[in-house]
């Protein structure tokens, strides 16, 4: 059977483990970005503002009547079959949105890259012949490639944020513990958090007033800080395009007569303070990691890709003392981001690169380099515990890149909002 997305394509429905096939007039599955999918998987409570729109949902969400995977085949096979699905999926078909399958994810979302040495590397349609960035990396292909219209995923260390600006996609990682994280595999209880992509800024506005109907709890000023990095920070070709793209919105709002010069301002960063992110960063989530997921994985290291399984045997060895430092210092931390941001919008790249190629990602020292360097940029919001929103720009060789728009906590739908107007302005 085939399922016809909002969008047109058609999908061959496979059930878990089924081979990828092609029938005439319809597209196959592709593996690499589905692990099962239906006529829809889980259809529509009722009809909704998301009526029509097919989504993508990561494997580490509980979907009524399939298994979490986790990007791991052995794990899948041992899994129980979830009675109901999360409350964030769940939110999704309530408002009117087709479950079109489950997606591919990182193994144990324990990367950014988007690779996986079980299912294999998904596509990049807006970059081929790079990676697509991880962990929410079927998702986002799904997304990209006009599979589906939502692509729900999580955001640790920049899952959600990451994919979105590999491939030209709107994403949001929402505040810390603002939707409920029940039925979602866990890899950091201090860092996770649901997110979405979407390919248009409208769409992107849709979800989220669908997914958080209470009222934000922070307002913005309208005020933005344009973040000023060390150059060593952000490849070349990132920070002009990020330069580029705010100037174009800085001039553009000052036109529009809806802010004053005074609203725009710039805030130079050291990269000190991002290392010390970092650092927090590698304590708390590793130590949390071990303790969510060490108990099978202790067991099926040989199930493992090397690198995800070397991370957890890295985690493994960090103690309950140095957790509590780092609880500590994040603590004190957050509070810190927390001023630094106030009820203003900074804006700083997403990625401090583009897509890697595949030939680059499979060079161990390289890949790790990039990871480094990207995670740098993203600890901010998540050891802030805010809601950050990638809007696509692209360099000046036409590869997808992004500004992030980091708000105060609360101020999720706000933050959307505003960026859904920056680029309005952007395109005017």
């Amino acid at each position: 059977m085939a399922y016809r997305t909002s969008h047109g394509v058609l999908l061959q429905h496979a059930g878990d483990g089924a081979a990828a096939h092609t029938t005439t007039g319809a597209r196959a599955i592709d593996p690499t970005i589905w692990r099962v999918v239906g006529t829809p998987l889980i259809a529509a409570t009722h009809l909704g503002p998301l009526s029509g729109m097919g989504v993508a949902v990561k494997d580490l969400y509980a979907v009524a009547g399939q298994r979490v995977g986790a990007g791991n085949p052995t794990y899948l096979a041992e899994a129980p079959v979830q009675e109901h699905s999360a409350p964030a999926v769940q939110r999704l078909l309530d408002a009117g949105a087709d479950v079109i399958g489950i997606a591919q994810t990182d193994e144990f979302a324990y990367s950014l890259a988007g690779v996986n040495a079980h299912y294999g590397t998904p596509p990049n349609p807006r970059a081929p012949g790079r990676v697509p960035g991880g962990s929410s990396s079927g998702p986002a292909s799904a997304v990209a490639s006009t599979q589906a219209a939502i692509g729900l995923g999580t955001d640790t260390a920049g899952s959600i944020r990451i994919p979105s600006a590999y491939q030209g996609l709107w994403g949001l990682r929402t505040t810390h513990g603002r939707i409920s994280r029940e039925g979602v595999h866990p890899l950091s209880w201090s860092f996770d958090t649901v997110g979405w992509m979407t390919r248009d800024a409208q769409t992107m506005d849709a979800v989220t007033q669908a997914m958080l109907p209470d009222r934000d709890t922070a307002a913005l000023s309208g005020e933005v800080a344009v973040c000023v990095l060390p150059s060593q920070m952000v490849n070349a070709d990132v920070a002009e395009a990020f330069g580029r793209s705010c100037d174009m919105m800085r001039n553009a709002t000052l036109a529009s007569g809806r802010a004053r010069p005074d609203m725009w301002d710039e805030l130079t960063l050291d990269a000190d303070m991002f290392d010390g992110f970092l650092d927090i960063f590698s304590v708390v989530r590793g130590y949390e990691a071990w303790q969510a997921n060490g108990g099978w994985v202790s067991g099926h290291f040989d199930a493992i890709a090397p690198d995800i399984a070397q991370r957890f045997r890295n985690d493994a060895l960090i103690g309950e003392t140095a957790y509590r430092q780092g609880l500590e210092r994040l603590e004190r931390s957050r509070a810190m981001v927390g001023s630094l941001v106030g009820d203003r919008v900074l804006l700083m790249p997403t990625a401090a690169t583009v897509a890697p190629t595949l030939t680059e990602q499979d060079d161990p020292d390289t890949a790790a380099g990039t990871r480094k360097q990207t995670m740098r940029l993203t600890s901010l919001a998540g050891i802030g515990g805010l809601p950050a929103l990638n809007m696509p720009i692209a360099t000046a060789q036409g590869l997808p890149c992004g500004v992030c728009l980091i708000g105060p906590a609360g101020s999720d739908k706000a933050l959307v909002t505003f960026g859904k107007e920056l680029r309005r302005r952007l395109s005017a």
